[in-house]
């Protein structure tokens, strides 16, 4: 998606090899008008997915993840990773570990949000390692439902994620595929693919 390539390449900063900050477009402070490009090209890839329900994690992935509902015109549940007083009762869980954070949280959904009959497009706002992907794969499964697509608005190519959900057999569409983030600068995995073929 090249909007969002242009943006990461104005806004974003490369932190280190590994760790890309987003925070003024997605992270911390978010661009509705940009969000809203996300969630319309999303409920385009998966248009012919007659996907029921959109599974996130809190609390990147919901802005992407709820513009897409809206054009999808479909529920959007984002699991927690804090215990809530209110939610309590019949919960489905995952230990997911944060790479950014270095920390495992819990993460839950309430059962009576999804059902077996449902197909859920889980959407999140990175993929690296791949473990809040798995995560609410996890939950999506053990709640009955299936998963009918992963949608991730950037990709960290050059880590193992992608090609992990990949190989367990999910689709899995990337907005941005970042191939590197050496020396300060980010490339990006269709850059890598031009200069290949030139």
């Amino acid at each position: 998606m090249r909007l969002l390539e242009e943006k990461i390449a104005a806004d974003g900063m490369v932190l280190s090899e590994n760790v890309l900050k987003v925070d003024s477009f997605l992270n911390h402070q978010i661009d509705p008008q940009l969000m809203l490009e996300i969630g319309k090209e999303f409920a385009t890839i998966f248009a012919g997915e007659g996907i029921t329900k959109i599974v996130t994690i809190e609390s990147s992935g919901i802005a992407p993840a709820v513009m897409a509902g809206l054009y999808m015109n479909i529920p959007v549940i984002f699991a927690r990773k804090r215990k809530s007083l209110t939610l309590t009762e019949d919960l489905v869980s995952a230990s997911v570990h944060s790479f950014t954070k270095n920390e495992t949280n819990e993460i839950s959904i309430s059962k009576k949000y999804i059902h077996e009959n449902d197909r859920v497009l889980i959407i999140d706002d990175f993929l690296a390692n791949g473990e809040a992907a798995l995560g609410l794969v996890k939950i999506v499964q053990k709640s009955g439902a299936e998963v009918n697509g992963i949608g991730i608005v950037i990709e960290k190519s050059f880590q193992p994620g992608a090609d992990t959900l990949q190989e367990m057999g999910f689709r899995v569409e990337s907005l941005a595929r970042i191939a590197s983030l050496s020396n300060g600068k980010v490339t990006f995995k269709s850059e890598k693919m031009e200069e290949t073929v030139q």
